[in-house]
């Protein structure tokens, strides 16, 4: 991870060709209390409203961005992709694209996988937000749809729950293998029953992707669970904030 000049994000390390930026943030660096503390961007949370507008202002800042550039979405594990900027102020979907200058993709997670994708002309962008059933539904082959050719497209894997702490029951193992034998190569035994397993996110959406076309691949090491100093975890707290994964093509 290339930190910027503020703990509260970092650079992701991945080629992307000049003219697209990428920012992820961290849960360092910000004015929440509480099990908020201390960078969290969603609203949602039940934190405190001036906390997250004073953090949300700060991504700006960080960003180079205006606030006003940053496009979320209301996220509910499907596969929806929009194109931004949206009709809607917040659309109900997983993923955004964009191939309008200054415009921010961005997904907000604590354990789910965040996604950045960019093709190498720096044409356009986009960003999806994959837990297990965004992934189980297909939200990366359709982010990737919004690319007329999926070879030229690089992808970023940001923070998510490690391959070592994310438990699921056998109805998730299924609903992977049941359209993908292989796919039960990413899921180790949890329990000598095999009643629950341990899932690899990482693992499942390089599956997919490289199913889809996408040769180049990146990050994919982090897992949000066991650091708990750098990043919110929803499976590890409850109640807690939300980072954010951002990418956006330079103003031209």
């Amino acid at each position: 991870m290339r930190p910027v000049s503020d703990e509260s994000a970092f650079l992701p390390e991945w080629p992307a060709p000049p003219g697209v930026h990428a920012l992820v943030t961290t849960r360092r660096g910000g004015v929440s209390e509480g099990p908020w503390q201390s960078f969290n961007l969603g609203v949602h949370v039940h934190d405190a409203p001036a906390a997250v507008r004073a953090n949300r202002a700060k991504l700006a800042r960080i960003s180079g961005l205006a606030q006003d550039a940053f496009h979320w979405l209301e996220q509910v594990h499907g596969n929806r992709v929009v194109r931004v900027p949206a009709m809607e102020a917040t659309p109900v979907a997983d993923a955004a694209w964009t191939d309008q200058p200054g415009q921010a993709c961005a997904v907000m997670t604590a354990d789910c996988l965040p996604v950045l994708f960019c093709d190498d002309q720096a044409s356009r962008v986009a960003v999806a937000h994959a837990g297990w059933r965004g992934l189980a539904a297909g939200v990366l082959e359709a982010a990737l749809g919004v690319f007329p050719e999926p070879a030229r497209v690089l992808a970023y894997l940001g923070p998510a729950i490690g391959p070592a702490a994310f438990e699921v029951g056998d109805e998730v193992r299924t609903t992977f293998t049941a359209d993908d034998p292989e796919a039960a190569f990413h899921f180790q035994p949890a329990s000598s029953l095999g009643e629950t397993w341990y899932a690899d996110l990482y693992g499942l959406a390089r599956q997919r992707l490289e199913t889809a076309g996408v040769t180049r691949i990146f990050g994919g090491c982090a897992c949000t669970f066991s650091d708990e100093a750098d990043f919110f975890s929803y499976r590890r707290d409850g109640t807690t904030g939300r980072m954010a994964s951002l990418i956006w093509l330079d103003n031209a």
